[in-house]
């Protein structure tokens, strides 16, 4: 008899290990596969950025936290106006930029007084979103095919495409359209 009871406590020890062990298994699959779910999302459908500078002011404004969509880009082409992220094409840093695509590919690109004018046009462009009278003269420029030329808001304190050494931002440097503020404010940028 006491043989059997040491047999049964035996027996149930491995059971309850192996319930053990199916239950931490299962939590380091779950937590495995969450990561891996994180990972693919942040690296294909999502590009996070902190504002490090005021180019963008009133926009958006420095220090502040925006989200972009990776796969925008992968349905459309950019379009003139949309906020993105990219890779700085002077490679000066690995923290992503925000500008505002200006020039589109093949478009000629000149900045008159401050006044920004597209394949010759007689009328600036409709630049709503600036908050202050832009000033200088810049360019003309060429923007190459497959490349955007892009400016910052607030033109007066922007470091972009009119001041670069490499003037143009390379399709593939396109990280994702930013559509989201979400720190210190949560909001829809357009």
């Amino acid at each position: 008899m006491t043989y059997n009871a040491v047999s049964l406590s035996t027996f149930g020890g491995v059971m309850m290990s192996k319930k053990i062990k199916r239950e931490i298994f299962g939590w380091v699959r779950c937590l495995a596969l969450a990561f891996i779910i994180g990972l693919i999302i942040n690296n294909v459908v999502i590009a996070n950025a902190v504002v490090i500078s005021p180019s963008m002011e009133n926009t958006i404004m420095t220090d502040s936290r925006v989200m972009g969509l990776r796969v925008t880009y992968f349905i459309s082409e950019p379009k003139r106006f949309d906020i993105i992220l990219f890779t700085p094409p002077d490679n000066q840093t690995s923290v992503p930029y925000v500008k505002r695509i200006i020039g589109l590919p093949n478009d000629k690109v000149e900045i008159r007084n401050g006044n920004v004018y597209i394949n010759d046009s007689n009328a600036p462009l409709d630049d709503y979103f600036i908050k202050e009278e832009a000033w200088g003269d810049f360019g003309p420029f060429f923007v190459p095919e497959n490349c955007y030329f892009v400016l910052g808001d607030n033109r007066n304190n922007s470091h972009d495409s009119k001041n670069w050494l490499n003037k143009y931002v390379p399709r593939e440097m396109i990280l994702g359209r930013v559509y989201l503020e979400y720190y210190p404010s949560l909001r829809i940028l357009n």
